[in-house]
């Protein structure tokens, strides 16, 4: 086994090798893992069984000090066995009743994905005249780390959790004026977390917020397919038909063979139909009930 320590006190094996970056101090990772005392074959703790796997921050949501040195060894995909000597695991001390004193333990771990969080962290521990002589790159990577944590958490469809992230990053973005090309490059990163926002609330079930987040993306981008259809798919749900059908005739403009926008006018168009007929059919009623009267 590898010495990844220093002192073999953390040992490594690995099972299935990663690709890229091996993963940085300040990361939030996901992962699968079981604990094993020596020897053992029943693990004393795993979370292989828990969906979704959520994202924990090395240092704070994992302190355990051989699984933070044993973590950032790793690169993603990667499996890998680690052996802990007790100073590196639960010590002298144990924790009992599981884990008797100065035990070795064996850890398997999937390192399924990982974020650096260092520039967002940095930039959320900031006054506010720190932020002000921020980095505009950094605020991009910042405002791009808190954006990849939403769609890490939308695609467990955590979407409450999602939708707080993708502000995190907005307000990231807003912290001061810009214009030029640091413009652009800010309205380019608003852009797709507007679009998230649009999604996100579409997906929780808040057509009126989702359409306000899409109109924010038009006005970045007015010929935007994505957002022209958040906005026709908003107004959808909101009954509101005849905007519906703009959004979406526009966004057809911009791709006419998309499958979606293609699908939601047709929904759109058997929705308006039936609503339309209603509609006919109580002002028919309304009138023949006033010449009764009047008769």
């Amino acid at each position: 086994m590898e010495d990844v320590s220093g002192d073999n006190g953390v040992l490594k094996e690995v099972v299935r090798s990663g690709t890229g970056s091996t993963v940085p101090a300040d990361a939030s990772v996901a992962v699968n893992y079981s604990a094993y005392l020596e020897y053992s074959d029943k693990p004393f703790g795993t979370n292989c069984s828990r969906n979704p796997r959520r994202l924990m921050k090395i240092g704070e949501d994992i302190t355990l000090l051989g699984l933070e040195i044993a973590l950032m060894s790793m690169k993603k995909r990667e499996v890998a066995r680690f052996l802990f000597r007790p100073d590196y695991a639960y010590g002298s001390m144990g924790c009992p009743p599981l884990i008797p004193p100065n035990a070795t333990i064996l850890f398997e771990v999937e390192l399924l994905d990982f974020l650096d969080t260092a520039e967002s962290d940095e930039f959320f521990k900031l006054s506010l005249v720190e932020r002000e002589a921020f980095p505009l790159d950094k605020i991009i990577k910042a405002a791009g780390t808190e954006r990849e944590f939403g769609n890490h958490l939308f695609r467990q469809k955590q979407y409450y959790d999602a939708k707080d992230r993708y502000k995190r990053a907005c307000f990231i973005l807003d912290q001061k004026y810009y214009s030029g090309t640091e413009k652009e490059r800010v309205d380019s990163a608003r852009l797709l977390v507007f679009l998230n926002l649009s999604l996100t609330y579409f997906k929780l079930d808040h057509p009126t917020r989702a359409l306000v987040y899409g109109e924010r993306a038009l006005g970045i981008d007015e010929r935007n397919p994505k957002a022209l259809f958040r906005c026709g798919q908003a107004c959808f749900a909101l009954m509101e038909y005849e905007k519906a059908r703009d959004y979406l005739i526009r966004a057809q403009r911009e791709q006419p063979f998309n499958q979606d926008i293609n699908n939601e006018l047709k929904k759109l168009a058997g929705c308006y139909r039936d609503y339309s007929e209603k509609e006919k059919e109580m002002c028919s009623k309304m009138f023949a009930s006033f010449f009764i009267k009047k008769t």
